[in-house]
């Protein structure tokens, strides 16, 4: 097992942006009568609050299961290096300062008109808690350290781990 080490407040949003950023896409799972629906998003933003930004189409079902259920998990992996769980409460709104401070140029694939798009939304996801993995030194020690105890017949382990709270 790795290194522990939980993170709250500044330390956790410091974490969640990082991991984020990083990442990239995440699998955005919302709630339907119980039962857990999960797709593709790519995060816009980490605010200094620890909210996760996304721009997302008013009709999707994501929004409609948001509009039943607001709990939602945010799950982002990479590979074998890194990996983080967000637990939080979704928001929608037609804000269209945040959407225009949310917007790049990848999003008119899905909103053709733009900015102006009349089908653009966007989520805030208020993060509660979560938990992450990351390596200590990268990939390439990660690699070499996984060598290192295939050929010694070894346990090593080159990660950290642990809880993310407000």
């Amino acid at each position: 097992m790795g290194d522990v080490k939980d993170l709250s407040s500044s330390e956790a949003v410091a974490k969640i942006k990082e991991l984020s950023q990083s990442i990239k896409t995440c699998m955005f799972c919302t709630y339907d009568k119980g039962k857990m629906e999960a797709r593709p998003m790519s995060s816009q933003k980490v605010d200094d609050d620890g909210n996760i930004w996304f721009l997302s189409d008013k009709n999707s079902c994501k929004n409609k299961s948001i509009h039943s259920e607001s709990s939602v998990d945010l799950v982002f992996a990479e590979g074998t290096e890194k990996f983080m769980l967000l637990h939080g409460e979704a928001t929608i709104s037609s804000d269209k300062e945040k959407i225009r401070e949310l917007w790049n140029p990848i999003a008119k694939i899905w909103f053709t008109e733009g900015v102006d798009d009349p089908a653009i939304s966007v989520i805030k996801v208020s993060f509660k808690d979560g938990y992450y993995w990351d390596t200590k030194h990268g990939k390439m020690v990660e690699m070499a350290i996984m060598a290192a105890a295939l050929v010694s017949g070894t346990t090593m382990d080159d990660g950290i781990e642990g809880m993310l709270s407000k």
